[in-house]
């Protein structure tokens, strides 16, 4: 019988999203992972199986930025960042992949974030 814990559940879900969002060279997949604490943002082109840009709350860069800021301030933070950085490699349109996250709260003020940055999907 199958594990019922939230942890394989959100597994179970983002299995299920993965199967239609595929990020190619030409509009990479946005990557999104949050946990208690921190929030991670990937861009992956998934056709070579590499991870072009990443920002975090754990990158130093933005540690000492995002100290002091709210939990769905700091995943906004991360986003912009996320889109900055894309944006210096050339990226301007990715799929979004909320991870088996509700789009609610961080997920959806990193992607907010990730907009005003200048991304698109």
């Amino acid at each position: 019988m199958a594990e019922k814990t939230r942890s394989a559940a959100r597994i179970r879900r983002h299995t299920r999203v993965r199967k239609n969002v595929f990020g190619t060279t030409e509009r990479p997949r946005l990557s999104v992972f949050r946990s208690l604490n921190e929030i991670y943002a990937q861009v992956i082109d998934d056709v070579d199986g590499h991870t072009l840009v990443s920002a975090s709350t754990v990158d130093a860069e933005l540690r000492g930025k995002a100290s002091g800021l709210k939990k769905a301030e700091q995943a906004r933070l991360v986003g912009k960042t996320v889109a900055e950085r894309a944006k210096s490699k050339g990226i301007n349109a990715v799929v979004f992949d909320r991870g088996g996250f509700r789009y609610m709260g961080r997920v959806k003020a990193l992607a907010d974030g990730a907009r005003e940055g200048g991304l698109e999907f």
